[in-house]
């Protein structure tokens, strides 16, 4: 092996450590979908979701910044970005019915419904 290659190889190893570690500084964080009671007659939906993800994560700031998006139309719930203890003091909350992994799905085929 040449010199050249293996710099260029020791330096694509010190990259993928850096991401990695970049990664493992997010203390394992990942997206998830929380499924919740509806709000109380009155009470703005994304307020009452606001007001269960801050009581989990001890302050409203936390909360804003884990936030990614609320459903209120079909479903109640929220997804956020959480660690695993985050995760756990979510699921402690009365009002939270179930809690999902987000997944990004894909079609297997373009063959559906006619269209080729």
């Amino acid at each position: 092996m040449k010199p050249w290659t293996t710099a260029v190889s020791l330096l694509l190893a010190a990259a993928v450590a850096m991401a990695a570690a970049v990664a493992a500084g997010e203390g394992g964080a990942a997206n998830y979908l929380v499924f919740v009671d509806p709000p109380p007659s009155g009470v703005v939906c994304t307020a009452y979701q606001l007001s269960i993800l801050a009581a989990a994560l001890g302050s409203e700031e936390k909360a804003k910044g884990a936030i990614i998006y609320n459903y209120k139309n079909v479903v109640s719930g929220f997804s956020a970005r959480l660690t695993p203890s985050e995760l756990e003091a979510v699921k402690k909350q009365p009002q939270v019915n179930r809690v999902l992994p987000s997944a990004t799905l894909s079609l297997m085929s373009s063959n559906f419904d006619g269209i080729s």
